[in-house]
């Protein structure tokens, strides 16, 4: 008789117990869906107080930021020849001049070749950096909000797309300069004269000024771009309330 008034006890007690255990999960999953429609509720209405003007801005200081932080470590010495993601080699053409040298025990000769190009594309880029300044204060804000919802290196695609054409017409006669200034142009002189008189070789005459022109602006824009992605995937380098407050929409 004992044992089943015990068990009388028991049984509801147990029921009570899950019951119990079912109403709090149920009452969490209530919580947890009703946090994250209002965090979705807070992230639109802080979408909507954000106009086109204040997009813009944000893009423009986020491109400023990546002038600031990646480029100008480029104009610095060996800030081309010891980056490997912007390093500039033998343009393709020369590849044979490259391994033909190296193959004569003038290797010595080559790496001064590719020193001196390299070295002209910091000097040229130290001269250049105001043109990219410029630009990046002339972008518009026409498609702000599709660039800041584009891919890690939307803003910089604009940016390049929309300044290379003027850029480059810019950029040209300084890297011309700078590859006269570090005496890049006497090297290369050297070494053609050197790889011509080699028999049985197509002779060679390549036009340095366009190659490092490109490869300078090439490595430009993918430093840019390292910045920009930095701030678009880690909230620690959005280091303004503006660029946190913007790129907050696209997180």
């Amino acid at each position: 008789m004992k044992r089943l008034l015990l068990l009388a006890f028991l049984v509801p007690a147990t029921c009570f117990a899950q019951l119990d255990g079912f109403i709090k999960k149920a009452t969490e999953k209530v919580q947890s869906k009703t946090e994250k429609t209002q965090t979705k509720t807070t992230s639109k209405k802080t979408s909507s107080l954000l106009g086109a003007t204040d997009i813009s801005a944000g893009l423009k200081e986020a491109l400023q930021k990546g002038i600031t932080e990646q480029v100008t470590k480029l104009t610095a010495v060996d800030g081309f020849y010891k980056n490997e993601a912007v390093k500039i080699l033998f343009p393709e053409e020369l590849q044979k001049v490259d391994k033909t040298l190296r193959s004569m025990g003038l290797s010595s000769l080559a790496d001064e070749g590719v020193k001196v190009l390299n070295r002209a594309a910091e000097d040229a880029v130290k001269e250049a950096t105001p043109i990219f300044v410029n630009a990046v204060k002339n972008m518009k804000i026409a498609d702000a909000k599709n660039i800041l919802l584009g891919n890690e290196n939307a803003a910089t695609t604009y940016l390049q797309g929309t300044t290379s054409t003027e850029l480059y017409s810019k950029f040209n006669p300084v890297v011309k300069t700078s590859l006269s200034n570090v005496g890049a142009d006497k090297v290369w002189e050297g070494i053609i004269k050197k790889y011509n008189t080699i028999p049985l070789v197509t002779k060679v005459n390549p036009d340095l000024n366009d190659y490092v022109t490109d490869k300078a602006m090439e490595g430009v824009f993918k430093m840019i771009s390292v910045e920009e992605k930095k701030i678009r995937t880690d909230i620690g380098a959005r280091t303004s309330p503006l660029l946190k407050k913007v790129f907050a929409m696209q997180d």
